[in-house]
């Protein structure tokens, strides 16, 4: 038996704060070497943190980078351990992204990573440059500080393994697992055992099972061991890294992370004995005779065992069953801990939520509120840090600390209720509700007088007083009385935002959150700087539909009752006075339901489909239904809101991203925002299909059909 223990690790780094960084891979280290593991392995670009973007291009980033390697290398870290550390550095010319592997105090070798990340939200390309010599090893010059220090002046660079005298090791990274023929396959045939990938991998819903039958393929018909690590948390953006460390041996995950949590440091180690990867190896037939004819790869020699004999006292690691979350659960742990990490790191001493009691903003407060449980059960299992985080933004003094989660909820957010003469009772009561579940400081405030205050100052200055289309206005009446009461909530919150700590004399300031769904920002169905302008947004890539399935879960799990009836409830801005015979509502308004809004969304972003492609595929998937021209009717309503409001996505909320057809302009749907919103060329062509299908009568059919409403409502928010 070759008996090997090995360590990988979730790490919740945080870009350019070194101190932080290099506390945690410290930390890790320790806590490897103390459950006797003799790899340890840390994610990608984990010295500096992953998303430091273009803080990539300055010098000072490479250099810090290699002090803290230093830092690591001169103490006695590495002694007895393999570790592998993520960072960037310079050769020649190039900047590339790396895995330092070191031992005993030495860099045994420099992996770059050989294909990069450059989709949807990554954008290494912009920062490094992939390895392209895979043929051999070349040498690599130490800076003069770090060759002086280790006696050491060059180092193998390159795409290679480690040949150790019992096994041989070698690194995959992050993206190289993905690719059509990744480096593992080759690795494998040339006897690499084990594999060690470092990534820097973000949160999306119902992501990981993806993610996880790629690390069980990687072994599953070829054998070996594969490592796996990556961040947790939110390192200074709009990503949750959502951590999951695992290992598997031939196929079988027998030690998994946790996919959302507080924790600064996660280790996770599993034993297993390599003689069972040889064994599966030898039983393959296809797998020696590809073995016989492999290409070859080079490899750096070290004279070191990593292995240990058969020894009864080192039990093996089993097989688990893999654990997964629900959507719910997603939606409640992965943007509650990275509001937990925005507030901690912020200086912010607490969040203020403009609450109207409709299904958006109630959702937004019940991850706060999950936020908080997950504060005081985090303290309840000892973690110090977050103990320590809590004291500080909750102001406690004479060694008091959180222990309910009410309690700290009252001390650390506010939710404000901004009513005006078109809200209802109903909605004011169910905020209250809801407050009060949660603990929130909550305050009701009537903004008809700032309101009134408005008009009357339009009216002296053009003499015209609007009314409201009920009333008989026009509707340009109706949209103008409609966003100056948005606007005036978005003033009012941040007001209260940056004044209530000192009215209540606390320390700080609040951010405001924002909770508007990744469904109205596609649709533009919200008013450019309302209470969707704000700090961040906890919501902001996540549907509707998805939202309503959060709130009947968290109504019975966490513990919010009211929000069951919230969810019910038909979804209105409540910005039009309300009639016997009238009472606006979000769906009419749109001239669409949030379900065809997710399926628009889908067809764009994750099918890159154009209005023409659209109308082709919702024939398909809608013809049971709908008829090619009203089909064609529904796509061109969408396109032309899409596009008129395609301008309120440049100043939109940061956002946590958890949907993969989120439109958010700045960092992912990289998009132009002024088009010709009659698409005349798209709409001409969508027409004459339907006139050529009109014709023959061969409309497709399906049995997927899909609720619909009329198209072509007034929108009281388009444009503006």
């Amino acid at each position: 038996m070759r008996l090997l223990k090995v360590a990988t690790c979730n790490l919740n780094q945080w870009a350019m704060d070194f101190d932080c960084n290099l506390k945690n891979i410290k930390e890790s280290i320790t806590r490897a070497k103390q459950a006797g593991a003799v790899i340890r392995l840390g994610p990608e670009l984990e010295i500096t943190g992953y998303g430091c973007e273009d803080h990539f291009l300055e010098l000072d980033t490479v250099a810090h980078a290699w002090e803290c390697l230093k830092e690591l290398l001169v103490g006695d870290w590495t002694d007895d351990m393999l570790c592998s550390f993520g960072m960037p550095l310079i050769k020649g010319s190039e900047r590339y992204n790396c895995q330092v592997l070191c031992l005993n105090r030495k860099i045994i070798m420099i992996r770059p990573k050989l294909w990069l990340a450059n989709d949807g939200n990554y954008r290494e390309l912009r920062w490094f440059t992939a390895w392209k010599q895979n043929d051999q090893l070349e040498e690599y010059q130490l800076p003069g500080d770090i060759s002086e220090v280790l006696v050491q002046k060059t180092v193998p660079f390159g795409y290679g393994f480690m040949q150790f005298i019992d096994t041989a090791v070698a690194a995959e990274v992050c993206e190289e697992l993905f690719t059509p023929i990744p480096p593992h396959t080759e690795l494998a045939l040339n006897g690499v055992e084990v594999f060690m990938n470092a990534s820097g991998s973000h949160h999306q819903l119902r992501k990981l099972d993806l993610r996880m039958r790629a690390f069980i393929g990687a072994t599953h018909t070829r054998g070996g061991v594969y490592m796996y690590s990556n961040h947790q948390g939110c390192d200074g953006g709009r990503l949750y890294y959502d951590g999951c460390a695992c290992i598997v041996v031939n196929g079988d995950v027998v030690a998994q992370g946790s996919q959302f949590s507080l924790k600064d440091v996660e280790v996770v180690v599993a034993q297993m004995d390599l003689d069972a990867v040889a064994s599966l190896r030898g039983s393959i037939s296809s797998f020696q005779e590809q073995a016989s004819c492999k290409q070859h790869v080079s490899s750096v020699n070290v004279p070191y065992k990593l292995c240990k004999p058969f020894n009864l006292q080192m039990s093996l690691s089993s097989p688990l069953k893999i654990s997964y979350h629900s959507p719910e659960e997603e939606i409640a742990f992965g943007p509650g801990c990275w509001l937990w990490d925005y507030l901690r790191r912020s200086g912010a001493s607490g969040f203020l939520l403009p609450l109207s009691g409709g299904a958006d903003s109630s959702s937004v407060a019940g991850i706060v509120g999950c936020m908080c449980q997950l504060v005081v059960k985090e303290i309840e299992n000892g973690d110090e840090q977050v103990k320590s985080d809590a004291i500080r933004i909750g102001n406690y003094t004479d060694g008091q600390f959180p222990t309910d989660s009410k309690e700290f909820a009252k001390r650390i957010f506010y939710t404000v209720f901004m009513g005006s003469e078109n809200s209802s009772d109903t909605t004011r009561g169910r905020a209250k509700m809801l407050a009060d579940e949660i603990g929130s400081w909550h305050l009701d405030v009537s903004i008809d007088t700032v309101v009134s205050a408005f008009l009357s100052l339009f009216q002296t200055l053009t003499g015209k007083r609007p009314r409201y289309k009920v009333d008989g206005g026009s509707n340009i009446e109706n949209l103008g009385l409609q966003n100056v009461q948005a606007r005036i909530r978005m003033v009012l919150a941040f007001m209260l935002a940056s004044l209530l700590p000192w009215v209540h004399s606390k320390p700080g300031f609040y951010l405001v959150l924002g909770s508007s769904n990744v469904d109205e920002g596609l649709r533009g169905y919200l008013t450019k700087y309302d209470c969707s302008s704000a700090d961040i947004n906890p919501i902001g890539s996540i549907s509707k539909q998805d939202l309503r399935m959060f709130l009947k879960w968290a109504a019975t799990h966490l513990g919010f009752s009211s929000l069951a009836e919230i969810e019910a409830a038909p979804p209105t801005a409540e910005l039009e006075p309300i009639r016997s015979n009238y009472s606006q509502l979000d769906e009419v308004d749109m001239g669409m339901t949030y379900d065809e809004l997710s399926v628009y969304g889908r067809l764009r972003k994750i099918f890159r489909c154009g209005p023409v492609s659209m109308f082709k595929n919702l024939c398909f998937g809608w013809g049971s239904k709908l008829s090619p021209s009203e089909v064609a009717d529904k796509v061109k309503h969408f396109f032309k809101y899409y596009s008129i409001n395609r301008h309120k996505m440049t100043v939109i909320t940061p956002s946590y991203h958890a949907e993969s057809y989120s439109p958010e302009d700045n960092r992912f749907d990289l998009r132009q925002f002024l088009y010709n919103s009659r698409w005349p060329y798209q709409f001409r062509k969508i027409d004459e299909l339907v006139n050529e299908l009109s014709a023959g009568k061969d409309a497709p059919t399906s049995s997927n059909g899909v609720g619909v409403v009329a198209a072509g409502s007034a929108d009281p928010k388009a444009g503006l």
